[in-house]
């Protein structure tokens, strides 16, 4: 219930960002007719299809979003018909056009003195709702990925039915103070012809907003209100996280999230990453592990790597370690070099160490992708592809790396979130494979000598956060123009980036989840303090090697260099990973990192820092 209510006040909260700009004339165009049989027909309409059109978006994959790019040039046509009619009523009776008689008869109806017809009004709230594109605030990007993660169902439309209804209250009071408002004008002689063709010009406007993108692009980067400030202040005041426990939306260095999520919940609320994750216990005597539920099956696996299906009862009188990971994951990387030696040093003794993939990205997918990652990365343990989420869902899991330690009954009974913890957790597995009658338990620590990506983070000179280039996630984008959603432009870097400020230069695509290189050559800046700086990149569709140039401070790296660059700044993108690109020694200040590529059609996912 708490969930729904902070749905609906973030949806009330959209009437003052400027992203309901283009679609306010819409609504405004019923604003003289009887509420109860335009207004609200239409404004329930518009929310219904919003949120069954997003719910289908988050899960259904690329046919709903070519069907909604038809169902939105559709509804376009139908607003421009509409809108020419509000301006010019003889237009309809001369043009024949299908579009155009349902857009005048729309009109004729809306201008009837007379009951307007409620399935004309439902009607443009349908075509509102697929034209609607409201800003992405934190409630709204934290229902969508939720409905990502869980997939269809009806708790995810429920929360995305609630914020269009929060929505549609908002522009209802807006649309009954603007009816008052209209009657009074409609009053003075042949004012309100001129304010139905202003309707008409607003409705004109809304429609070549919409269709040049700026709902989307230029109106989602301006706002005289922050409703994003102030939508995270209800998130925080509605969900305030326990002692110990920090929520999705701020996460740190040694580990990464799924986050804002969502996860089934015994009590059907969402589980905010760390506001509502079981607490590990102490790894001390056997009293002192809690017995955390039944540990939940692996059959959910789209296929299994290194391994046949596992099932529970392959797996009973065994101990298990279940580690969520991710390969582009640079903290699961680093938590990888323990998770190897811990499955060698105890196999014999009972341990069986299944790795279940999770993608973050979407080439992370591609089964080619894991296989090789696996076998670069030295893999040897059972690994479950996790393509769905299902057993993502089934251990309510919410972060990169998390590792579930199972004892020999099939109970969980010590989990670790992030990186480090090393000793307790391997103190887990002794104890957990002595309760299981193992005789010849090496109690002694599991050292490791990472190198490369896998070395720890230096967490004490990092000031620098994990940085999505997609827009779904993007922040402290610093070029210009704004990011322009899905559509090739020309940007200009940033002179002098502030901290932790980024840009684009040359002609980029930015994406939901990358920055693609859409011309010969382009740059990323980075304004960025920490010893390594990683950068996950693909090359384009073909597959051709990209080359690249690393400067830091506008010079060649020399010993700042990372292991996929040599000193002079030179590399390749060859795959779809994480590239090291910087390494400094000795002291770590604040320094400017740019990379140009040479060749098109790279794409950039996420900057990260150890």
């Amino acid at each position: 219930m708490l969930l729904i209510v902070l749905a609906y006040l973030g949806g009330v909260l959209t009437i003052v960002s400027p992203c309901i700009l283009p679609v306010l004339p819409f609504v405004f165009s019923r604003a003289s007719q009887p509420f109860m049989r335009s207004g609200l027909p239409l404004l329930a309409g518009m929310a219904l299809t919003f949120a069954v059109v997003a719910s289908l978006a988050a899960v259904g994959g690329g046919w709903v979003v070519a069907a909604n790019q038809l169902g939105r040039g559709l509804a376009l046509a139908l607003m421009a018909a509409f809108a020419l009619a509000l301006l010019w009523p003889g237009l309809s009776e001369r043009l024949t056009r299908p579009l155009v008689a349902m857009g005048s008869r729309l009109s004729d109806t809306a201008q009837t003195e007379g009951s307007p017809r409620i399935g004309s009004s439902v009607l443009l709230g349908v075509a509102t709702g697929l034209l609607w594109a409201p800003c992405a605030g934190p409630i709204l990007g934290l229902i969508l990925t939720g409905a990502a993660l869980e997939g269809a169902n009806a708790t995810s439309t429920l929360l995305l039915l609630a914020y269009a209804a929060g929505a549609a209250t908002s522009m209802a009071a807006a649309l009954l103070l603007g009816g008052k408002v209209f009657a009074a004008l409609k009053r003075s002689l042949g004012f309100g012809e001129w304010v139905r063709r202003g309707l008409g010009a607003a409705m004109l406007a809304g429609v070549a907003a919409i269709a040049l993108g700026l709902d989307t692009g230029v109106l989602a980067q301006l706002s005289t209100a922050s409703t994003g400030g102030i939508e995270q202040k209800l998130v925080d005041r509605l969900k305030k996280p326990q002692d110990g426990e920090a929520m999705a939306m701020r996460g740190n260095s040694t580990m990464m999230m799924q986050g804002p999520a969502m996860a089934p919940a015994d009590n059907g609320a969402m589980m905010a990453a760390g506001g509502a994750m079981r607490r590990a216990g102490a790894a001390g005597g056997a009293s002192t592990l809690p017995d955390e539920g039944l540990a939940p099956s692996l059959d959910g696996a789209t296929q299994w790597l290194n391994s046949a299906p596992l099932t529970a009862q392959d797996l009973r009188g065994k101990v298990v370690l279940v580690d969520f990971w991710t390969y582009s994951c640079i903290n699961c990387l680093r938590t990888l070099p323990y998770v190897k030696a811990w499955a060698e040093k105890y196999r014999d003794q009972g341990l069986v160490v299944v790795g279940v993939h999770a993608p973050e990205f979407a080439f992370e997918r591609d089964i080619g992708n894991v296989t090789k990652a696996i076998k670069d990365l030295g893999i040897s343990y059972p690994v479950a592809v996790d393509n769905k989420y299902a057993i993502w869902r089934a251990f309510q899991n919410q972060y990169w790396p998390a590792h579930y330690f199972i004892d020999a009954t099939g109970r969980i009974r010590h989990h670790h979130f992030g990186e480090g913890g090393y000793a307790e957790s391997e103190r887990v597995i002794q104890q957990l494979l002595q309760e299981a009658g193992a005789t010849q338990t090496a109690m002694g620590l599991t050292e490791v000598d990472a190198t490369g990506v896998q070395l720890a983070a230096n967490t004490d000179a990092i000031r620098s956060p994990e940085t999505y280039l997609g827009y779904e996630r993007a922040e402290h984008f610093a070029s210009t123009p704004p990011a322009v959603h899905d559509q090739a432009t020309v940007y200009a870097g940033p002179a002098r980036p502030a901290l932790n400020a980024w840009g684009l230069e040359g002609q980029w695509l930015v994406g939901p989840e990358s920055a693609t290189l859409s011309a010969s050559t382009g740059r990323i800046v980075y304004r960025f303090q920490a010893r390594d700086l990683h950068l996950v990149l693909g090359p384009g569709a073909d597959g051709k090697p990209v080359r690249f140039k690393v400067r830091i401070d506008g010079k060649p790296p020399g010993d700042a260099h990372g292991m996929d660059v040599a000193a002079d700044g030179s590399g390749t993108v060859t795959s779809q990973r994480l590239y090291q690109l910087v390494r400094q020694p000795g002291d770590i200040a604040e320094r400017t990192f740019s990379i140009e590529f040479l060749d098109p059609g790279v794409s950039a996912y996420a900057f990260t820092f150890g």
